[in-house]
């Protein structure tokens, strides 16, 4: 995909374009064909004589240049680049071919061997070319084993988590197309439009794969275990075999919505409600409430018997919130989704900021959003935030791959100041 160069930051973002062995062939041959025109009119005698000797050089020169293009269906396969769409934190790369860790920036391409680590509040988004993507959370280290595609566009994508906890979601990839994640010595192989969520963790030597969405499967020591929604495979490493179970999931997050404005009546603190999606098999469920996206200290955690709660006395400023379900057994599902949402005195009214749409461009299940907003406002698009906005607020975007059908695209912008402008369109993808 290519990104234009007008709504990035001067001199750090990378395109690329794929020129076969046939195009260079065929623009050699028209080099020589018009060189040749033009050497006929002037010096028609010589170039009789010489044509024959001329025509020979060339078909020779053109077959070893075709003989060095991989036959079609061979499966020659090229290396590709991961890239950052989200960074937070400390998070730092070493190159493969570097033994020195430098700090992570969107500019910086990563390539088979590369390792990637957070530290106790950072936070990565790695998407490699096949729309395979990988949160790695805080006090996290992976490994980009491979990342290749052949002259097929049949991808393969392998991610080796060291330590920590990562969330990885596959896109729709061509048939024959693989996507691993390597924990410990099991590889587990998703299939398209599938996600889960890893922890390794080598000192308790505790392992795990949770299927969130989607199907699977794990291998390890010539077992292998098929995976669907909400299942999980642990072991250890002493553990000749891995231990399935069914988990339970989480709660979608509803009010407050995520990126939401909350705005007081002249007093210092607001009551906020809370509400979230009921489970069928919950009994209970724990909100957590934080000033921060990695929940590494919380405001509210509390145990709650229903699907809504009010919160008293929260504080101007940024907040985020999630929630989990217990089972009757007490057993705790994973996290949700986490929203932020922001607390805004009256004084400082919110006023409609300029927010400019430029026509959607859709790339298969994926749209391209593009446009303009107020200078140092931030834009998120359904619930996810644009990476980057420039000086001049122009921005540009790629969705995750959407479900076929109708979908729904709200692009938010929003200033410190209170400042919001939401726009929706409905699409259409098949």
């Amino acid at each position: 995909m290519h990104v234009s160069s007008q709504t990035r930051k001067p001199g750090v973002y990378i395109a690329w374009k794929t020129i076969t062995y046939r195009s260079v062939a065929l623009m050699v041959l028209a080099g020589c064909l018009i060189f040749l025109v033009a050497l006929r009119f002037t010096f028609p005698q010589f170039t009789e004589s010489s044509l024959k000797t001329a025509g020979g050089f060339a078909d020779r020169a053109l077959e070893r240049v075709a003989g060095m293009a991989p036959k079609a269906g061979t499966g020659a396969v090229t290396a590709q680049q991961a890239h950052f769409t989200a960074l937070d934190g400390t998070v730092r790369i070493k190159k493969g071919n570097d033994n020195s860790w430098i700090a992570a920036d969107y500019n910086v391409p990563l390539e088979k061997g590369d390792v990637v680590q957070t530290g106790s509040e950072g936070m990565a988004k790695v998407v490699f070319n096949d729309g395979t993507s990988y949160v790695v959370k805080q006090d996290s280290l992976i490994v980009i084993e491979e990342n290749s595609a052949n002259d097929q566009q049949q991808t393969n994508v392998a991610v080796a988590v060291s330590t920590g906890t990562v969330d990885l979601s596959t896109a729709t990839y061509s048939q024959g197309s693989k996507s691993r994640v390597i924990v410990a010595g099991a590889t587990a192989s998703l299939a398209p439009e599938s996600a889960a969520q890893v922890h390794n963790d080598p000192k308790a030597d505790q392992h795990e794969i949770l299927m969130k969405k989607g199907v699977g499967e794990v291998t390890r020591n010539g077992e292998t275990v098929q995976l669907a929604n909400w299942e999980k495979v642990s072991f250890q490493g002493k553990e000749t075999h891995m231990q399935k179970e069914q988990e339970i999931g989480p709660p979608t997050p509803i009010s407050p919505a995520n990126m939401a404005p909350i705005f007081t009546s002249g007093e210092a603190t607001k009551d906020v409600e809370f509400s979230w999606t009921p489970m069928a098999n919950a009994i209970a469920y724990r909100l957590q409430i934080s000033r921060n996206p990695y929940f590494s200290s919380t405001l509210v955690d509390k145990r709650v018997n229903t699907a809504d709660v009010s919160v008293t006395s929260l504080g101007e400023g940024a907040y985020y919130w999630m929630v989990q379900s217990y089972d009757a057994a007490g057993k705790e599902s994973v996290e949700s989704e986490k929203n932020r949402f922001t607390i805004i005195p009256k004084s400082k009214q919110a006023e409609v900021i300029d927010l400019e749409l430029d026509p959607f461009i859709q790339h298969g299940h994926v749209i391209e959003i593009s446009g303009k907003t107020q200078v140092g406002a931030r834009v998120m698009v359904n619930g996810r935030e644009v990476p980057m906005v420039t000086m001049d607020g122009t921005f540009h975007y790629f969705t995750p791959p959407l479900a076929t059908g109708e979908a729904v695209i709200t692009v938010t912008a929003q200033t410190a100041q209170g400042g919001v402008n939401t726009q929706q369109k409905k699409i259409i993808i098949q």
